[in-house]
Formats: structure tokens, C-alpha cells, sequence
């Protein structure tokens, strides 16, 4: 049986004097196409001592090299490494006429087809309705794009969304937002109870793909999905464990990324409440990661803005095994 092609993916992106490591950055987005289920075929940036172009993203010049590439060779789908404004989406898709992905986007599309739970998936479902909503005309094509890739383009929440229309997907957003809700309100009543028992509660957080899940199946002798790629798993997890005598729940929660969608964060308020309410947090570090310590900050930093720091922190550095030395 013949395997199916992959979808040619060709990354853009605007280099900026804003201090951002913009090469790791787009390593990064390549990952992340790949987890994606697609092929990488060329990269093409541009260098900007200011904001990106305010309608186009990128200058004409560089749009008309981007024509050029595809003119030359075969590309599916574009891929822009920041998000894009729904100004900026509708111009580009108007003038490039290929399927347009930006990061968010792409971020989206892989926690769909991650996502395992029903909260998981309903919380995936409403992020990206609600950054689509208002993108809707440019990203018709990327939305209806056919080949290899895998997330929410090809199924679940993502097969109906070209049918609806605003009003239909402000619906869907309510029901959502009142589901969500009433499971929050659940593991809330959950939360209360194992704050009850007076057991402490640890969290493991951390950059994605650093190793959390399979740290949690080792304290806890635990089964935990763990894979290595890109957001393997997205569901919170809670075991009791039990160490020399003291007990203590552990959860494993979603792993953190540079540049993570706000509308995801607040979707995943919930699950990320557990980080919140632990009474220690353990920072799981990939010490092998060229770019381990730029990690560690944008952890911290997406902490702070959940309003997960200030706690007792233990930094735990994994994946030993395949550090180099310098």
C-alpha cells in the first residue's frame, strides 16, 4: 500500500530587533509542521528593524520571492511563524491564492489531534473557533486544504467549520464556553475534596516534549501516555504517590511553548487551575535542549501569567543521557 504523501509546507517569517531568538524560532516552527504531519520544503525570511508590514506581514518584494519559490516548486500550504491579523490573513490568501497557516493556527491543529479527553477536546474546539471567527474569509483555503496532514483540517471539530457562519460559530462558542463550564465546576468540586484530605499537591509543568509525562509513569508506576514529540499529551493527570512514607498527588500538566496562543491559555484554564492550587511545582528542564535555558524563562513567564508563580519550584533537569558537553 502506497504511503500517503505529506503536505509540502513552505515556513515564512519576519526577523524583528525585538531580542527574540528568531532562529530557534523558526526551528521550532518546523517541529512543529512535522508533528503536523507535514514536510518542510523551504524556509523564506525577511529582516525588519520594525513591526511586520501592518496589512501584508511581509513587503511586497519578499511576497513577490514567495510567488517566485512556488512558481518553481510544489508547495501545499504556507506557513507564517507569527499570528497573523485577520487584515493580514485576508491580503496574503487574495494575493499568494495558497492555503495560509500561521502559528496559532498550527499550534491548534495539533492539540486537536492530540487532545484524548472530551474536556481536552472541547477546549481545543473553542480556542480555535474563536481565533477563527474572525479570519474566516482568508482562511477558507487553509481550512478545506486536502492531503497527508493531520489535526483539526481533516477531522473532528475542523470538518465542519468551513460550513459555518458567524453566527452558527458564535453559537457553538456559547455551548462550549456553558460545557466547559459545567466540567470546570466538576473538577472544581474534585479539587475541593483532595484539598480536603489535607495531602499535599505537586505539579509538574514545563516546556513541551521535555519529559513530564514520563517522569510522571516513573513516580507514580503509572501509565500516562508519554510520546517523543510535540504536545504527546494534553489531558491533566493526577496519581497519588507515595515517597518514603509521604503521600502526595502528583499531576502532569499541559506542556508550555514560546508564543502560546492566548484564546488556548484561557481554554485551558481549568486544567492549568491544578498549577495554580499546587502546593509545589516541579520544573521538568530537557537539559540535552540546545535552547534549555531561553525554555526555562518562557515557562516561567507563561507561570506568571496564569498565576502560577511565587510557588515553592524544584528545577529538575532531564533527558541527562543526551546532553553534550561543551
Amino acid at each position: 500500500m502506497r504511503e500517503e504523501q505529506k503536505e509540502r509546507a513552505l515556513l515564512l517569517g519576519v526577523k524583528l530587533n525585538d531580542g527574540e531568538d528568531f532562529k530557534k524560532s523558526m526551528e521550532e516552527l518546523a517541529a512543529l509542521s512535522e508533528a503536523c504531519g507535514m514536510e518542510v520544503v523551504g524556509t523564506i525570511t525577511q529582516n525588519m528593524d520594525r513591526q511586520p508590514h501592518a496589512s501584508l506581514y511581509m513587503g511586497r518584494g519578499k511576497l513577490g520571492e514567495v510567488q517566485d519559490y512556488m512558481l518553481e516548486h510544489p508547495v501545499d500550504v504556507l506557513i507564517f511563524d507569527r499570528s497573523l491579523t485577520p487584515s493580514q490573513m485576508r491580503n496574503l490568501q487574495n494575493i499568494l491564492d495558497c492555503p495560509i497557516l500561521d502559528r496559532t493556527t498550527l499550534i491548534l491543529e495539533i492539540f486537536a489531534s492530540r487532545a484524548r479527553t472530551r474536556e481536552a477536546k472541547l477546549q481545543v474546539e473553542s480556542a480555535r473557533l474563536q481565533y477563527v471567527l474572525p479570519r474566516l474569509t482568508g482562511m477558507h483555503k487553509a481550512l478545506s486544504r486536502q492531503g497527508g496532514g493531520s489535526g483539526v483540517a481533516n477531522k473532528g471539530a475542523g470538518e465542519k467549520k468551513l460550513e459555518l457562519d458567524r453566527r452558527r460559530i458564535e453559537k457553538r462558542i456559547s455551548e462550549l464556553r456553558k460545557e466547559l463550564d459545567r466540567i470546570a465546576k466538576e473538577r472544581e468540586t474534585q479539587r475541593q475534596k483532595r484539598q480536603g484530605s489535607g495531602i499535599p499537591r505537586v505539579a509538574l509543568v514545563g516546556y513541551t516534549n521535555v519529559g513530564k509525562s514520563t517522569m510522571m509513569n516513573l513516580l507514580s508506576k503509572s501509565e500516562v501516555f508519554a510520546e517523543n514529540k510535540l504536545f504527546a499529551t494534553l489531558d491533566t493527570t493526577v496519581r497519588k504517590v507515595i515517597i518514603d512514607n509521604l503521600p502526595f498527588l502528583l499531576s502532569d500538566t499541559v506542556g508550555f511553548i514560546r508564543k502560546l496562543p492566548t484564546d488556548l491559555v484561557e481554554s485551558f484554564k481549568s486544567t492549568l487551575d491544578e498549577v495554580r492550587e499546587a502546593d509545589l511545582l516541579v520544573h521538568v528542564v530537557d537539559i540535552s535542549h540546545p535552547g534549555f535555558e531561553e525554555q526555562i524563562e518562557v515557562v516561567n513567564k507563561t507561570l506568571a501569567e496564569i498565576g502560577g508563580s511565587g510557588k515553592p519550584m524544584i528545577l529538575v533537569f532531564n533527558k541527562i543521557d543526551a546532553y553534550t558537553y561543551v
